[in-house]
């Protein structure tokens, strides 16, 4: 790891000192994994829970079916679902849905009504496509539509995902992982309820391994996980223009595409073509095709290690200076 010492120290330094209770890193060019290592008694194959990096490998599973077909941004969720919206005057749409644009009124993730209880829940944040607030609710609409398309159960179009890249690992088994997230109940979140969700907006596991197949293979855009065309569309930013709500405010720098998030303009990053997501118990993976480079970092820390002050854009920077 020559070029990667810096990120590697970072690793290392705020698992030994706190506050990561355990990591693992990893760094991938579009030709596969150049580096790799555990932290904290964790080992490099070892499945975490992603949260919220569930959401694009969610939406990759969608845009397979915009390719195919069955679906386009612009299907409306009734399609799926006819007895959404009722009392609300707009059309929610994938492309809504995606780019946290549905004003569907965000539930607690590990909601004791289940998930199409929160989905089908009255009244709405915003119209539909007037403003962005961060939506995790909103990913069960997109698997809803998904299962509809496909006319299979949404998770295998899901596995379809890391089969096409050869990553094998990805499960919404709990029991996959001994890294559940740690101090969850003080930051608010039944684990086990949630898990028990199998929530297509956060419940995905993982390895790091994983989510590198899935990078290497959107570094390389060589049809092989997405045609190129869909490639480029995933990547088209979906909410410019629009009033954008905490606890993503424009001053943040980004836009959402189908599924990603767009770090175009983030002050605290040396790049500007920054791509990814981050996940509740302080996951990462985030992929800049100007340097070809993609990386993770699975840690298990619950509400995420910026509750402690720390700062994961010095990661960003150490990996994109090693680069």
């Amino acid at each position: 790891m020559p070029y990667f010492d810096h990120a590697f120290d970072w690793a290392r330094r705020n698992v030994e000192d706190g506050p990561l209770p355990s990591a693992v890193l990893g760094v991938a060019t579009g030709d596969g994994i150049v580096a790799l290592e555990a932290f904290g008694g964790a080992s490099v194959d070892d499945h975490y829970p992603l949260f919220s990096i569930t959401k694009p490998i969610v939406g990759l599973a969608a845009l397979h079916q915009v390719e195919r077909g069955l679906l386009t941004p612009d299907t409306p969720l009734t399609e799926a679902v006819p007895e959404f919206g009722a009392g609300r005057d707009d059309v929610v749409r994938l492309r809504h849905l995606v780019s946290h644009a549905s004003g569907i009124v965000e539930p607690p993730m590990d909601d004791v009504r289940g998930l199409r209880p929160g989905l089908l829940a009255p009244g709405r944040d915003f119209a539909a496509g007037t403003a962005s607030r961060y939506s995790t609710i909103a990913f069960a609409g997109v698997a809803a539509l998904i299962e509809h398309a496909s006319g299979a159960p949404w998770e295998r179009a899901v596995d379809a995902v890391g089969a096409r890249v050869g990553a094998s690992g990805f499960t919404f088994d709990a029991a996959a992982s001994r890294h559940a997230p740690v101090d969850a109940d003080s930051q608010g979140l039944d684990y086990a309820r949630f898990a028990a969700l199998r929530h297509p907006g956060a419940g995905l596991l993982g390895r790091a391994e994983d989510l590198l197949a899935v990078g290497s293979a959107l570094l390389r855009d060589d049809g092989a996980l997405v045609s190129q065309a869909a490639h480029a569309a995933m990547l088209r930013p979906l909410t410019v223009g629009v009033p954008k709500l905490e606890p993503y405010p424009a001053s943040r720098g980004q836009d959402w595409g189908f599924a990603w998030n767009l770090r175009h303009s983030a002050p605290s990053l040396l790049t500007t073509d920054t791509y990814g997501h981050g996940g509740w118990a302080g996951t990462e993976f985030w992929i800049t095709p100007s340097l070809g480079i993609c990386f993770v970092l699975l840690t298990n820390v619950g509400g995420g290690y910026g509750r402690f002050g720390l700062d994961g854009d010095r990661l960003h920077n150490a990996v994109a200076a090693g680069a």
